[in-house]
């Protein structure tokens, strides 16, 4: 396993956070606008334990995700392979956790419901924010300091 620093944790952790404004959140509401969730995007609904907003804490853990995703090998730069692992990531990891773990500790139903409509809201979703995020890890990495010219040049350095 290649070495990982705090600065591409704290990146993924951006990238992962901000992943959730601006591609989960608008592909939500775009699915809301098709008819096809009721669920309304950046939703301001108070989530408990702590009452913090829906969105605030889908952003969270958004940003926790990012961080698991470098834990399991992401790394900026890696051009298409980033883009494509990382919205499968979304789509197949973040959905089944949600189905499998998230949804009956909510007492809600597994899978969607099984119902096929609802089911392919969480891929659709989820795949956004993966994509999102390897467009934003790839961003941070360029615009924040200590980026290594080795990179640049193709040489895996961290």
């Amino acid at each position: 396993m290649s070495r990982m620093s705090p600065r591409l944790f704290c990146i993924a952790f951006v990238a992962g956070f901000f992943a959730v404004m601006v591609l989960h959140q608008p592909m939500l509401s775009l699915l809301h606008a098709l008819g096809l969730t009721p669920a309304h995007a950046y939703a301001m609904r108070p989530t408990p334990p702590l009452g913090v907003p829906q969105v605030v804490s889908s952003a969270f853990w958004g940003g926790i995700w990012g961080m698991i995703s470098i834990f399991l090998g992401a790394r900026p730069g890696r051009g298409p392979r980033l883009y494509a692992t990382s919205a499968l990531f979304g789509a197949i990891v973040l959905t089944s956790v949600a189905w499998f773990i998230v949804a009956p500790l909510k007492g809600q139903p597994l899978a969607a419901g099984e119902v096929p409509a609802r089911m392919a809201i969480g891929p659709l979703v989820n795949g956004a924010w993966g994509f999102g995020l390897a467009l934003l890890l790839d961003l941070l990495d360029r615009l924040l300091p200590g980026r290594t010219w080795a990179r640049e040049r193709g040489w895996n350095t961290v």
